[in-house]
């Protein structure tokens, strides 16, 4: 089953992370795509896109980057249920992943090219679209041997060659900072307001 592994890594009576289910009979209009900020063993950058009812999902160090002459290593993970895209909190130590996540970055993508997601990821190179809160514009991920991946941002209008991921540090989810998140804070009363109107 695609969560086996995800599920296996984890004690969900001492988590707060989603379990979750195969959603693969879920009709949507366009697939969704997380970015999540993870304080972990080291800090890093959680790339995940969903295909076939799940979140496919890499381990990016350095973090996506706007510039097209930059190649972001991404390691290949397990699978995520697609709740956890909207994870943001604390995983507690001595479990896998133990430290703070951050929802970075979400919103919908765009697969361009020949083929589905699955099929792509399969032959080794996805070219797909973002449409985030602060990703946007086409990119593509290249199987460099085995887990190894690299992302890349093809070249378009919303090319960066100046960027750097650090110029937004809160979440695109709450507006928190990781220092607020790690001490609990609530979310800024503009980030609610701002949230219920994308939702609408």
């Amino acid at each position: 089953m695609p969560l086996d592994e995800y599920r296996k890594k984890r004690d969900f009576t001492a988590t707060p992370e989603p379990a979750g289910h195969n959603t693969a009979n879920r009709v949507r209009t366009l697939p969704i795509f997380v970015v999540q900020k993870h304080e972990a063993s080291r800090l890093h950058y959680d790339f995940r896109l969903e295909v076939d009812g799940v979140l496919v999902s890499w381990a990016v160090p350095k973090g996506p980057s706007m510039a097209t002459s930059e190649r972001r290593l991404a390691i290949r993970t397990e699978d995520h249920p697609i709740g956890y895209g909207g994870f943001e909190g604390i995983i507690p130590e001595g479990h896998y992943g133990a430290g703070v996540v951050m929802v970075w970055d979400t919103g919908t993508y765009r697969v361009d090219g020949e083929g589905s997601a699955a099929r792509q990821l399969s032959d080794g190179e996805l070219k797909f679209t973002l449409n985030g809160q602060k990703l946007h514009g086409a990119f593509v991920l290249v199987r460099a041997s085995g887990q190894r991946w690299f992302l890349i941002k093809r070249r378009d209008e919303y090319a960066m060659p100046s960027y750097t991921i650090n110029g937004d540090a809160r979440s695109a989810k709450t507006g928190r900072t990781m220092e607020q998140i790690e001490a609990g804070a609530s979310a800024p009363v503009a980030s609610k307001r701002n949230a219920r109107r994308r939702v609408r």
